[in-house]
């Protein structure tokens, strides 16, 4: 049980949501998916102009603000109310704090961090709410031992710094050049005297200062390619993290992403053939079908991040997680479909779209141990479709391999 679904439970004794008011309690938790699909809309673009520092830090108070302001709730509607924008800011920070972390961390550490660091603090967290909610058993206490945790973060404002790839797309080339020398230090390399030489930051200029929007993910044949299957994926896993780890380490993500996808919907198709009587064994296809859609879960973050180039970057995983989002909306009619029609109907046709989508998954290019483009010009350099393949990526000028090496 999540944290909201824990406060719905409470809130139907506390209001007494009972009878014809039976339904504002589900009611509560899609307004509360509203805001974070449209956080998932609205914080991409904020990202990619405001910075990636800066929203997270904001959607970070804005959750943890008004969540601590929703322990002083008078009724329902205000409760409600304060759960849509709680929603907004959950998603926006996640997101944030994701491409931050991506951008600013070497390869091998930003791996850890994108699976590891982002999914086990997760479930961790997930796991222990039921002891919260077995000793704290009145939901404005519990709210606030759940949101306090939030306040320790704002010493980190003065610890994290902005993404430089970020700095570089908005031209702001010594902040990112000070941050790329502080990085340089710490990792024990000595950064050439010009980082970026005068070419370099000409060209950096012609080609970075320039806005932009959701439809540069749709403007040009191969974004859009990316941009629809990336879509489709998102979507089709929230359907439905140590080996997400090793795989993003050690394999292309195409095929990590098309194997445990896989896995997950053959799962599903082999439990409609297990004797009743099996109980145990369809427990195990069940937990090995989870094993394999919150793996997929888990690469899809990595990929898509590395897919995308700075300057849309975050647009494009917001983009990505507001498909998620829609796919969230769908899903219990799934669970419909096997309460009226046939029980196994759901097994069945999420085992046959996620094999599906599991190879639609093979059509992407591949990211792996390649570095991450910064603009949209150069994504196309690098994962451009061809005959199904994609072409030789141009040799990386000397500031990328420099980013890349320091961070």
């Amino acid at each position: 049980m999540t944290d909201y679904d824990q406060e719905i439970s409470f809130l139907g004794d506390w209001w007494n949501l009972v009878c014809e008011d039976d339904w504002k309690g589900p009611f509560a938790t899609s307004i509360y998916f509203v805001g974070v699909l449209i956080g998932s809309f609205v914080s991409g673009q904020m990202s990619d102009r405001f910075g990636r520092k800066v929203v997270l830090f904001a959607t970070m108070a804005v959750q943890t603000g008004f969540s601590i302001i929703q322990v002083f709730s008078i009724n329902w509607e205000m409760f409600t109310i304060l759960f849509l924008i709680i929603g907004i800011g959950q998603i926006s920070n996640y997101v944030a704090a994701f491409i931050l972390g991506a951008e600013i961390l070497g390869k091998s550490v930003r791996i850890i961090y994108s699976t590891l660091g982002v999914c086990i603090f997760y479930a961790i967290g997930y796991m222990l709410l039921p002891l919260f909610a077995y000793f704290i058993r009145e939901w404005r206490m519990l709210l606030l031992a759940l949101t306090a945790p939030g306040l320790l973060y704002i010493p980190l404002w003065w610890i994290i710094p902005e993404s430089p790839r970020w700095l570089i797309s908005q031209g702001r080339y010594q902040e990112a050049e000070d941050i790329v020398r502080t990085a340089a230090s710490k990792n024990g390399i000595t950064p050439p005297e010009d980082i970026f030489n005068a070419t370099e930051l000409l060209e950096l200029k012609c080609s970075l200062h320039k806005s932009h929007t959701y439809l540069d993910l749709l403007r040009t044949r191969n974004i859009c390619i990316i941009t629809f299957l990336l879509v489709l994926l998102w979507m089709i896993i929230s359907m439905g993290l140590l080996i997400a780890w090793l795989l993003l380490r050690s394999f292309p993500r195409r095929y990590s992403t098309a194997s445990t996808l896989i896995l997950g919907g053959v799962v599903l198709l082999f439990i409609n053939v297990v004797p009743q009587e099996l109980s145990i064994l369809s427990i195990v296809l069940v937990m090995m079908g989870k094993f394999g859609i919150t793996s997929a879960y888990s690469i899809i973050y990595v990929y898509t991040a590395e897919l995308y180039p700075t300057v849309v970057r975050n647009m494009g995983v917001g983009a990505s997680s507001m498909a998620s989002r829609i796919g969230s909306i769908f899903s219990p009619y799934f669970v419909y479909l096997g309460k009226c029609f046939n029980p196994f109907l759901p097994f069945i046709l999420m085992g046959s779209i996620t094999i599906l989508i599991g190879i639609f998954s093979l059509f992407l290019p591949e990211s792996y141990n390649m570095p991450l483009p910064d603009t949209i010009d150069e994504m196309h350099k690098k994962y451009k479709y061809k005959s199904g393949k994609k072409v030789e990526r141009e040799n990386n000028k000397k500031s990328k391999i420099i980013l890349n090496t320091a961070l």
